[in-house]
C-alpha cells in the first residue's frame, strides 16, 4: 500500500502539518526534524500528492516566465536557473516566449496567466500598461532585467559600473580611439544598451577623449551582428585600436571580423565583451563578469519567499556583483595597428 503523510507523521512522532511543512521546504521546522522526516519519507515510499496540496494551499504549484526571446543565451541561462530553483521546490514552469510584438499584444491582453500560476518571473521589460497588467494578477512578480519598478522584486547588476570598468581598463592601457559595439536593436524596452552606452560615453568624457558617433556600430547582441558591426567600424576613416562590445556575443563577432580581415588580436585591435559567456574563456576575451545563472536563481528564490512568507518584508531590488575579467584580447595600442 502507498504511505500517506499520517503515516510519515507518525513514524516520526510528529503531526501531518509539520511533514507537509517540511518537505515543503517552508519555516517552522528545524533542520534537524527536517532531515529525520525526508529520511523516514524516503524510507516509506511517501510522495506528496500535487492536488491536494493544491486544494489545501490554494496554489497552482506552477510559476509563468514570460521572456522574449529564449534562444539567446542570457534569457537561456537565467531561465535554466530559475527552473531549476522551481523544480527543487515542486514547482512546474509555464512559459510565455514573446519573442514577436503580436505574441507580446496577445499575451498583456488576453493574460492567460491569469488564475494558472502562483507567481511570475518576467524576462521581459514592460511598458507602464504592461506593468499594470502583471499587478493585476495579484501574484509575486519579480524580473532580472531593468532598474526598481513598482509591485516587482528586481534582481540585476549595475550596467553603467560594469560598461565604465571595461572601457576605464581600454583608456588606462593608452588607448584613445575606443570604439563601441552596442545592442541598440534589442528586446522592446531593454534599458541595458542605454545604460551601457552612457557608462562608455561617461568614461570618455573623463579622460578628455571627444566621441566620435562614427565609432559606435549597432551589433544587435548577436556574433554575427558584432561580426558586420566590427567590419563597419573598421572602415571608419580612422578606425579604433580598441572596441568595448556590449555583450560577449557581440565580440566574439568583432573577434572573427578582425581574424577575417588579418588584424592581430590584441597587437592590432583590444577588445573586451561584458557577461562572462561560458566560451568567453575559451577564446581569452576579456570581458565584464556578471552572474546570469545567479539573477535567474536569486530571483526564483525571491519569488518562492514571497509565497512561503507573504508578510514578510522583500528586497525591492537586488544588485548582483559583476568584476572585470583579464584575459588575452586587451594590450597597450600598438603602432601598427588600424589607423
Amino acid at each position: 500500500m502507498t504511505a500517506s503523510i499520517t503515516d510519515v507523521a507518525r513514524a516520526v512522532g510528529v503531526s501531518a502539518s509539520t511533514v507537509s511543512r517540511a518537505l515543503r521546504g517552508q519555516p517552522g521546522v528545524s533542520d534537524e526534524v527536517r532531515a529525520q522526516i525526508a529520511a523516514v519519507a524516503a524510507e516509506l515510499g511517501y510522495t506528496a500528492s500535487r492536488s491536494a496540496s493544491s486544494l489545501a494551499s490554494g496554489r497552482t504549484y506552477t510559476i509563468g516566465v514570460v521572456a522574449p526571446y529564449i534562444g539567446r543565451w542570457f534569457f537561456g541561462t537565467v531561465l535554466d536557473a530559475s527552473e531549476q530553483v522551481f523544480s527543487a521546490a515542486g514547482y512546474d514552469v509555464l512559459l510565455y516566449n514573446l519573442g514577436s510584438p503580436e505574441a507580446r499584444k496577445r499575451f498583456f491582453t488576453k493574460l492567460p496567466v491569469r488564475k494558472r500560476v502562483d507567481a511570475v518571473l518576467s524576462l521581459l521589460i514592460p511598458d507602464r500598461a504592461e506593468e499594470g497588467a502583471l499587478r493585476s494578477l495579484g501574484v509575486p512578480l519579480a524580473t532580472t532585467v531593468g532598474g526598481p519598478r513598482e509591485g516587482f522584486t528586481v534582481v540585476g547588476i549595475d550596467d553603467r559600473a560594469g560598461a565604465e570598468s571595461a572601457v576605464r581598463h581600454l583608456v588606462n592601457l593608452g588607448h584613445r580611439r575606443i570604439g563601441m559595439i552596442a545592442g541598440t536593436s534589442g528586446p522592446l524596452h531593454w534599458t541595458t544598451p542605454i545604460a551601457r552606452r552612457q557608462g562608455y560615453l561617461d568614461v570618455l568624457a573623463e579622460s578628455g577623449i571627444a566621441h566620435d558617433p562614427a565609432l559606435e556600430a549597432d551589433g544587435g547582441y548577436t556574433v554575427e551582428g558584432g561580426e558586420q558591426a566590427m567590419t563597419r567600424l573598421l572602415a571608419a576613416s580612422r578606425p579604433p585600436t580598441a572596441v568595448f562590445a556590449q555583450s560577449d556575443e557581440m565580440a566574439m563577432g568583432a573577434l572573427r571580423a578582425l581574424r577575417r580581415h588579418r588584424l592581430r588580436v590584441p597587437d592590432d585591435v583590444s577588445v573586451v565583451g561584458f557577461d562572462d559567456h561560458e566560451l568567453a574563456e575559451v577564446v581569452g576575451l576579456t570581458t565584464v563578469a556578471q552572474p546570469v545563472a545567479g539573477q535567474g536563481a536569486e530571483a526564483a528564490r525571491l519569488l518562492l519567499r514571497q509565497l512561503d512568507e507573504p508578510g514578510a518584508d522583500q528586497p525591492g531590488h537586488v544588485q548582483m556583483p559583476i568584476r572585470l575579467v583579464l584575459r588575452e584580447t586587451t594590450a597597450p595600442p600598438s603602432p601598427r595597428g588600424p589607423q
